[in-house]
């Protein structure tokens, strides 16, 4: 094989050097900080490709440090520089971004990038080349990268797309790297499909109100919890292209599928609209009620994910409603009215459990030596406020759950509800091991996460929707 050692190295950026694509990237931070920026994009992609790079670099700002690299490439990349070879960053992206990424990087040796004036793709990136070296290797990943492959003494293709490998097998590629495809596991874990056992909620309503022996009751529900299921997964995608950056340098978060770089930016948006989509379908089918009741919830989960999420206090408040919202949707879907009290305890035991979410994130901030949280308003020393609401909501929801049961006694919706009094001290194990476990640093920073784990909390909530059902059908 010949030595390539003398011929530079020209690098794509999007998709190649990293995972991701900068157009969207700088797209997302500006629509973060002005959603309305979205009607400015029309206008500046009518002045075209290279206007629109230019005024999007000139509203976001993207630490280019922490963007997902194709790891097995940049070793590569590195091997090559060590042995002398010149390597050149050349990218469609602004200049902006490939000036700061050569900036903080030994490994290349200049670049050259799209402008205010020139898109520099495809065509005009191979005149571009070929004015530095009339003889070179190049570095790409898309199939636009193929008009500069087949004028290149080296191509490698590098995260190829599913065009790009089918187009590679009718030329020759000189080597392939970090060839990843995204299978169900990974989607699995991006749309958070565990996540989903929080809309179990909504079945709460048929269990108390003895509905779950009528079909038809059952059917809707299950409809209902569908409809959520797909609602949440499309905002969960929604929200973590929203915390890209700050994902990045958490520690667990930033293994998340769109953070890594394992989902493109543009598929989650395609998968987060029709899930959406499918979403508004079901809802329709379930009723006027019900479709107010979701719309509710998504227009809560947006304005989370645009601003509450920035507040302290009013972020885990929002969620708290978000988990209640859950159960007065399963309410609307089969037409019967939550009780007051059932209500106040949904509010203050979810309650109780975000600020578990917020306490643990904390320890974690602390263990890493971290004075504050990335995108959130909070500091380590807000930890024993915040523990003291949470345990003071947690006894707050035991007794709530109290005042529910005797006024179930008093208007006779269950069969036998005396029997609920066996909830009370399941109750109140389940929330101060809660507490005891976040306490001790043991609380994973996702509280459902943990209880799917802890065989404690798993018996203990089966224990009391058991003893709900009893109360019914005894």
């Amino acid at each position: 094989m010949e030595d390539m050692k003398d011929v530079p190295l020209f690098v794509d950026l999007d998709g190649t050097y990293t995972k991701t694509d900068l157009l969207f990237e700088s797209f997302l931070v500006a629509f973060k900080a002005n959603p309305f920026i979205i009607f400015n994009c029309i206008s500046w992609l009518i002045k075209g490709k290279a206007t629109l790079k230019s005024k999007l670099s000139e509203h976001a700002e993207i630490n280019t440090s922490t963007l997902p690299l194709n790891q097995e490439f940049i070793s590569y990349l590195v091997e090559e520089k060590r042995k002398g070879r010149k390597l050149y960053l050349a990218t469609a992206s602004n200049e902006k971004y490939a000036k700061e990424i050569v900036k903080n990087t030994d490994i290349f040796d200049g670049y050259i990038s799209s402008c205010d004036a020139i898109n520099l793709k495809g065509k005009a990136k191979l005149l571009r080349i070929k004015e530095i070296s009339e003889k070179f290797s190049y570095a790409g990943n898309d199939l636009v990268d193929f008009e500069i492959f087949e004028e290149a003494s080296e191509s490698l293709l590098v995260n190829p797309t599913k065009k790009a490998k089918k187009r590679a097998k009718k030329i020759p590629i000189n080597r392939v790297f970090d060839e990843h495809k995204s299978n169900t596991k990974v989607w699995a874990k991006q749309l958070r499909v565990h996540q989903w056992l929080k809309n179990l909620l909504v079945f709460v309503p048929v269990v108390v109100s003895g509905g779950f022996t009528d079909f038809n009751n059952v059917i809707t529900i299950i409809s209902a919890f569908l409809a959520f299921s797909f609602l949440a997964s499309s905002t969960y995608i929604l929200n973590d292209l929203l915390d890209l950056e700050s994902d990045r340098v958490h520690k667990r978060k930033k293994n998340r599928p769109l953070a890594a770089g394992t989902i493109s930016i543009k598929n989650g948006v395609f998968a987060s609209l029709f899930l959406l989509s499918t979403s508004v379908l079901i809802a329709t089918y379930l009723g006027y009620n019900f479709s107010l009741v979701l719309i509710a919830y998504l227009f809560l989960t947006l304005f989370y994910s645009f601003k509450i999420k920035q507040y302290i206090g009013m972020d885990v408040v929002a969620l708290a409603l978000l988990y209640t919202i859950r159960i007065l949707a399963g309410a609307a879907a089969i037409n019967v009215i939550v009780s007051f009290w059932l209500f106040a305890f949904s509010i203050f035991v979810f309650l109780s459990l975000a600020l578990v979410k917020r306490c643990s994130e904390i320890q974690s901030m602390e263990a890493e030596g971290k004075q504050r949280a990335n995108g959130r308003d909070y500091e380590i020393n807000d930890y024993a406020v915040l523990e003291s609401f949470g345990t003071s909501s947690a006894m707050l929801a035991v007794l709530m759950f109290c005042f529910y049961i005797n006024n179930n006694v008093l208007t006779n919706q269950y069969q036998q509800p005396n029997i609920l009094w066996l909830i009370v001290p399941a109750l109140c194990y389940w929330l101060m091991r809660m507490w005891i476990k976040t306490h001790r640093g043991e609380m994973h920073d996702d509280p459902i996460v943990f209880s799917l784990k802890d065989k404690g909390s798993l018996v203990t909530i089966g224990f009391c929707g058991l003893i709900a059902i009893a109360a019914q059908i005894l």
